[in-house]
């Protein structure tokens, strides 16, 4: 009889894992901004991030599949605009940026263990997109891209875990499009689009 339960458990093909939580941009800032201009990245770089990967499971321990996460964040800022006639004019730019993974990805965990004390680790290599929008001005690329994450959490039962995840998704563009004319960046000026991520990560298996 002691043995029903970890049969069950092993026959469980499939984990589906979502995640929400908040991330960081790491990427160096310019020099020589003003303080509203800082302010401005500051906000842009931190924002909502969410994230799903589903596995197929191939042994007790690995398993391969598809991952996919998202970070959106928003800042305006307010600059004055010489006008013809001499005064000046101030203008709110409002912007909102978005970067999105997809990828093949490998999980290595002890789901299959007894302990309700859940550890995974897992990392997905694949395209990594970047968009931002400021009014009518539409910035876009992409680039390989690679997302890993490490987590606790705790078994409430046989197929749904809960607990706390650590992120970080990778990147970086070289050229990117701006209103669809691409534009190459020098070296130092590459966008960056790494990132760091605090979520709430929930495992249900089928």
């Amino acid at each position: 009889m002691i043995g029903v339960p970890m049969i069950l458990s092993a026959q469980k093909k499939i984990s589906i894992i979502p995640s929400g939580g908040y991330a960081w941009r790491v990427a160096e800032k310019p020099s020589g901004l003003s303080q509203a201009e800082k302010d401005y990245l500051n906000k842009l770089s931190q924002g909502f991030n969410f994230d799903v990967a589903a596995y197929y499971n191939l042994n007790t321990s690995i398993g391969l599949g598809l991952k996919f996460n998202l970070f959106s964040s928003s800042a305006q800022m307010n600059y004055s605009v010489n006008m013809p006639d001499g005064t000046y004019a101030v203008v709110m730019m409002d912007t909102k940026d978005q970067i999105t993974f997809i990828g093949p990805s490998f999980i290595y965990s002890n789901f299959n263990s007894e302990t309700k004390h859940k550890l995974y680790y897992d990392l997905a290599l694949g395209m990594i997109s970047y968009k931002s929008t400021t009014g009518n001005v539409v910035i876009e690329g992409s680039n390989l891209g690679l997302a890993t994450s490490i987590a606790y959490q705790y078994a409430i039962n046989p197929n749904i875990f809960v607990g706390p995840q650590l992120g970080y998704t990778a990147g970086t563009l070289k050229k990117m499009k701006l209103n669809g004319n691409t534009i190459e960046l020098s070296e130092g000026q590459y966008e960056g689009l790494g990132r760091v991520s605090l979520s709430l990560a929930g495992t249900f298996r089928f």
